[in-house]
């Protein structure tokens, strides 16, 4: 085993473990991601880590640092080695198949680059990942959720019991991620009657206009108003109890109280408001490109999802009411 692996206070991602050449090469990388693919501070983290892992497993398989030679020789059967140990390790399909692909992406800006061309990458098939649906709430159930009686017994502040209904409200109002809620600056969102709708950031930086429920700025103005900390215009319009950022934590440990009221299941989550709000939408005769754009979602495709959803919903109501079904 190389002398960097046998360090206990280096871990698995660290890019130490590969060749100088290497190394630079992926800094080259995740900063071309960033730069020209616009992609986030927390997918480049995961290209990252995951990059990390595969060299870590090429460096004790291979018994030294791999450099960018090395990885111009790799096999097949040693790409397929290193996913038979991440399988060993507990990883699923969908996470081998997210590292295999980064692991290509970075191949394939060596190839752009000139720095050589790794072939073992593209003649591994990526794992078989089953589909499965988003579980949208019912109607009733995702217009409870904003409801603050439902945690008036809490021994927790009026203003943090408002603020938390205030952010599930705008998951489902307004089919934000947790993210692009959070990530809400006091001045971006109106006062009740002085407009309804809001710019939003979301992956990749990328900015779009959604929509505001009157209901929904109303819960916003209702925090806004208990909150004991001064919320600057463009500072963070969702605060911690300390005064600092609200961790998205937070507010899936508030969706987790509520689901215990409500009694749904654990499929309910903060990021179910969101697949809930194109789902009944689309129920609704809502346009799949204009769903496609309030979600912001780079693709169609990854929006034809909620048809399929739709589609499973309507086959058990036929189910459970026709006569014959």
């Amino acid at each position: 085993m190389i002398a960097a692996m046998s360090n206990p206070r280096r871990r698995e991602d660290d890019l130490s473990f590969a060749a100088p050449d290497v190394a630079a090469e992926i800094t080259r990388w995740l900063g071309y991601l960033g730069t020209e693919k616009r992609m986030s501070p927390k997918t480049l983290e995961a290209y990252r880590r995951d990059a990390g892992q595969f060299l870590f497993f090429l460096a004790g398989h291979f018994g030294a640092r791999p450099s960018l030679a090395k990885l111009a020789r790799l096999k097949p059967q040693d790409v397929r080695a290193f996913m038979a140990a991440r399988r060993a390790q507990g990883i699923g399909s969908r996470s081998l198949m997210r590292v295999l692909a980064g692991a290509r992406s970075f191949a394939r800006f060596l190839e752009r680059s000139g720095k050589g061309k790794v072939a073992a990458l593209s003649a591994v098939r990526a794992p078989k990942v089953s589909k499965t649906l988003p579980k949208p709430l019912t109607v009733a159930a995702a217009k409870r959720i904003a409801d603050t009686e439902l945690r008036a017994g809490e021994a927790r502040e009026p203003w943090i019991v408002a603020r938390d209904a205030a952010v599930l409200a705008l998951l489902y109002g307004s089919g934000l991620r947790i993210s692009e809620a959070l990530g809400l600056r006091r001045m971006d969102v109106p006062a009740p009657g002085a407009g309804d709708v809001i710019i939003v950031t979301g992956k990749g930086n990328k900015q779009r206009m959604v929509p505001v429920l009157p209901q929904v700025l109303k819960l916003i103005a209702d925090y806004v108003a208990l909150c004991p900390f001064d919320l600057a215009a463009d500072g963070a319009l969702f605060t911690g109890a300390r005064g600092g950022p609200l961790s998205p934590r937070i507010v899936q440990l508030a969706m987790a109280q509520l689901r215990g009221a409500l009694g749904l299941a654990e499929t309910a989550t903060p990021h179910a408001l969101r697949h809930s709000f194109a789902t009944h939408l689309l129920a609704r005769g809502g346009d799949l490109r204009a769903i496609q754009e309030l979600l912001g979602h780079a693709s169609l495709s990854t929006t034809q999802i909620y048809t399929a959803v739709d589609s499973e919903r309507l086959l058990e109501v036929y189910r459970s009411a026709h006569p014959r079904a």
